[in-house]
């Protein structure tokens, strides 16, 4: 740690360690963001190879943030436990081998398993990789490492849509999660050769299993009663299990948190309303932006008859909008009240994508398609930053875990629910990943929701005063 706090320090400056530091963490950040933007241009692509209809493919993607967002937070804390690099390490080289298992799959059950682990290794990478350099950089240079590792985070998200097409058209499928291989160990190697360990001695000891497999396991059984309630039967027995035992397993994790003395979720927090408010409307723009991922991407292809590759350089519109807008939100924060440009972003994001249902011209659609990913990215970035503010400083930890918790679970299940109603609305499980009407339908309500969450957030910020800042 020495060379972190000398003379390199006192100038401001990154040397040789700090930079290796930087890159462990950059390079996890880019692999996990590269690979979960990459994998929605693969869906039509593998949904050929294995002879299923696209929309069933779902799992590959909810199945993915579901256990991410159930795991996220106790992910970050067995690293505050057991130390940060060893989590990051051990989360990385789980990622790599399940990366390989999802390559040599030979059916969908397989790969949707393997996604289910990849998302758990996923939340031992995703709150990890940031709590590594703020643990490592102790002075003003801080900031500036944080926003580096931040900044290759939206490289990843830049890059996923074009790897992913590039690759599903003129390589595999499976190549791309081959590819996470190398970054991975890369990332690994580098955690061991120069960041030393640290964790939080102050950490309560418990991980509150309990309340893990409960809201997972809660999750997945109304995840699986939606999914499969048309094909079962809305009124069967297996239906109506799944929603009623998911609902018993929420209301069981709701009572052992409140009983926990380390939850998992503190839910105090939902008493504070306007936290829970602007937490709500974060998780509702992330809700668009998941959709607006995964539906354009069966649009493109299957609606349109785009190839990989050439839906993988449109969605690069929607990927550097969002991207952009995240690296500005910080900046935009500090000249304007955060929940105000939240409800302008969400805005912004629901008539932009209101208009993409009504355009026919390509060159058109990606100009709209980046407009769109301003109005997701500004919604979603802002949403911890705007919360932080209505929490006391002893429980922003907690807060931030709850926000993130909330935006990636909510989006499992919108991805869940929507795929459902589009086969629905199409009439056919078989013909709904390439029913163009279906899908634009889906996407005009998702518009809908974008613009009441903002006249909703809008409402809020008119009655709650701006909060007062904490003294230094």
């Amino acid at each position: 740690m020495a060379k972190a706090n000398g003379a390199g320090a006192r100038r401001g400056l990154f040397h040789g360690r700090d930079r290796a530091v930087i890159a462990a963490a950059a390079i996890s950040m880019l692999l996990v963001q590269m690979d979960w933007f990459a994998l929605n241009l693969m869906l039509p692509v593998i949904g050929r190879e294995f002879d299923t209809p696209t929309t069933n493919l779902q799992w590959l993607v909810s199945g993915y943030m579901l256990t991410l967002g159930a795991l996220m937070v106790t992910g970050g804390r067995s690293a505050d436990l057991f130390g940060r690099r060893r989590v990051l390490v051990c989360g990385l080289t789980g990622f790599a081998l399940v990366s390989v298992v999802c390559a040599a799959a030979r059916s969908t059950a397989w790969l949707t398993a393997g996604r289910f682990v990849q998302g758990c290794t996923a939340a031992m990478i995703l709150p990890v990789s940031v709590a590594v350099v703020t643990a490592y950089f102790r002075d003003e240079r801080q900031g500036r490492a944080v926003g580096t590792v931040l900044a290759f985070s939206a490289i990843g998200t830049a890059l996923g849509p074009f790897v992913g097409g590039a690759f599903a058209e003129h390589v595999s499928w499976r190549a791309v999660f081959l590819l996470n291989v190398p970054f991975a160990l890369a990332a690994a190697l580098l955690l061991l050769r120069f960041v030393p360990e640290t964790r939080d001695e102050e950490a309560g000891r418990g991980l509150d299993l309990p309340g893990v497999l409960t809201l997972a396991g809660g999750l997945m059984a109304l995840m699986t009663g939606v999914d499969q309630g048309a094909h079962w039967g809305w009124g069967s027995a297996a239906t109506l299990g799944c929603l009623i035992g998911g609902a018993v397993l929420l209301a069981a994790f709701v009572l052992i948190e409140r009983r926990s003395p380390q939850p998992l979720l503190d839910l105090e927090l939902l008493h504070n309303g306007p936290f829970v408010a602007v937490t709500l409307a974060g998780s509702l723009s992330n809700v668009v932006y998941c959709l607006v991922a995964v539906f354009s991407a069966l649009y493109l292809q299957q609606a349109r008859g785009l190839s990989p590759l050439d839906s993988g350089l449109i969605f690069l519109a929607l990927s550097v909008g969002a991207g952009a807008a995240s690296y500005w939100s910080g900046h935009l924060a500090l000249r304007v009240r955060p929940e105000r440009l939240m409800a302008a972003a969400m805005l912004l994001s629901g008539v932009s994508l209101f208009v993409l249902t009504l355009v026919n011209s390509l060159v058109v659609y990606t100009a709209v398609f980046a407009v769109v990913g301003v109005g997701v990215g500004l919604g979603w970035a802002l949403t911890n930053v705007a919360t932080q503010s209505y929490v006391p400083p002893g429980r922003l930890a907690a807060a931030s875990g709850l926000v993130l918790t909330s935006l990636v679970l909510l989006g499992a299940v919108a991805v869940a629910v929507a795929s459902t109603v589009l086969e629905v609305i199409s009439g056919s499980v078989e013909g709904a990943a390439s029913d163009g009407s279906a899908i634009e339908t889906v996407l005009r309500a998702a518009a809908l929701l974008a613009v009441l969450g903002a006249a909703a957030l809008a409402a809020v910020v008119r009655r709650v005063p701006v909060p007062a800042p904490e003294p230094s």
